[in-house]
């Protein structure tokens, strides 16, 4: 396939230099969370920058910030599935940890341990609940997930979260 920069990548056999953070923040501003099912467009990369902003807020290491910014990195080269049906397709999950592991070794993100694995998933899961009970009104269960930052699940333009999640990659990559 053919990027937004005009780069070829084989996404079920990335290299290294394939991987663009500007394909990555443009395509992921550009895909609707849900399959679309919110109320308003609300992307993966805003979901993206929100779970960069939680593992902030509860103090979570620079690394698993960064690593919240482009845990969905991937979708910007394979799209998403929704979770019951990404659970049904073994060979997607293998492509898709395949590009998240070259993305997170190209910008540093490498032996992450269970802990911080967790946080991941943790802040992720809670970032998914808000949203869907921010923006649809849709409440999962009883128990509703802290959020320790003020997250923005208004409609917000493609152009404006691809900048910022270049800012907060930026931030985060020289410091």
């Amino acid at each position: 396939m053919f990027t937004y920069t005009g780069k070829e990548i084989d996404p079920v056999n990335p290299q290294i230099n394939q991987i663009d953070i500007s394909d990555i923040a443009h395509a992921l501003s550009m895909i609707c969370r849900a399959n679309g099912h919110f109320k308003h467009f609300y992307s993966v990369g805003q979901h993206s920058i929100n779970c960069c902003l939680e593992a902030k807020a509860r103090g979570y290491s620079e690394k698993v910030q960064l690593a919240c910014l482009l845990h969905d990195a991937a979708e910007a080269y394979i799209a998403d599935l929704i979770r019951p049906v990404k659970e049904q397709f073994a060979k997607y999950t293998v492509c898709e940890e395949k590009l998240k592991t070259i993305i997170f070794k190209k910008y540093g993100i490498t032996h992450l341990n269970q802990k911080e694995q967790d946080q991941i998933k943790s802040v992720d899961d809670d970032v998914l609940f808000h949203e869907f009970m921010n923006i649809n009104n849709i409440q999962f269960n009883e128990d509703i997930p802290r959020l320790y930052a003020d997250l923005d699940f208004s409609e917000i333009g493609y152009d404006m979260v691809e900048k910022s999640f270049l800012i907060h990659f930026t931030q985060l990559l020289v410091s």
